[in-house]
């Protein structure tokens, strides 16, 4: 412990960029900040980690905090440690982005932190290097969405074809060929087609589909090339 005496103390946090579909946009939930410098901007959810608990510990609780609710997808991003990135103390920061359907969670968001959510392609200015953090996080959800069937937490338990094609284009910000869609999500085993039909949005009505949660499961553990043609994160 004696060489350990002399090394600088730093403060240790976690950065949680919590992304929602509601159905027609892809959106981030973002806070005011409660203390300064910098009270009332626009910020990530986040807060330190504390002596007795790890980084992913700490993201769970922050989430748990914020929305009322365990088991949400949740993946690490990225650890953030510029000198500069914070303007009154050191701060090192891991990063974590989650996902969530925004109909199911949004009766249990924390009104104390001033939640607001915001299509991902109109953000507000964010504190610090939010902005930075953000961005990366598409990047890494797009390409892990184009290999693993991780958007499908972003839907209801059930969904029709157009709403799940609809999510996949929010996401990458770009129109998919319907047929080809259909034959590429369907090829995969993932679905299973229910008996009942959305008949509010179409005039034949759509059927539902449901996750197989085996299939899903797998999904993970192998390489579906769901969207071929993205680049890897380095």
């Amino acid at each position: 412990m004696q060489e350990y005496s002399e090394q600088k103390h730093f403060l240790f946090a976690v950065d949680c960029i919590i992304f929602g579909y509601d159905g027609q946009e892809l959106k981030l939930l973002v806070i005011k900040r409660g203390i300064e410098p910098l009270k009332g901007s626009w910020s990530l959810v986040g807060g330190f980690i504390s002596d007795t608990e790890s980084s992913e510990n700490a993201a769970v609780r922050v989430l748990k905090d914020l929305t009322g609710l365990d088991g949400i997808y949740m993946e690490q991003l990225y650890g953030f440690s510029e000198p500069d990135r914070d303007t009154v103390e050191r701060t090192i920061s891991i990063a974590y982005f989650a996902l969530i359907d925004i109909q199911k969670y949004k009766q249990q968001i924390n009104e104390n932190y001033h939640p607001a959510w915001f299509s991902i392609n109109q953000l507000p200015e964010l504190i610090f290097d939010h902005s930075k953090i953000v961005e990366l996080a598409k990047e890494k959800l797009r390409y892990n969405a184009a290999l693993h069937p991780l958007l499908f937490e972003l839907l209801p338990d059930k969904f029709t074809m157009p709403q799940l094609q609809s999510l996949y284009e929010a996401v990458y910000n770009a129109e998919f060929d319907k047929g080809n869609f259909n034959r590429k999500l369907l090829s995969t085993k993932l679905l299973l087609k229910l008996k009942d039909k959305d008949k509010l949005n179409s005039k034949k009505g759509a059927f539902y589909y449901m996750v197989d949660p085996n299939k899903y499961n797998e999904g993970f553990k192998n390489f579906l090339n769901l969207i071929p043609g993205q680049n890897a994160i380095k």
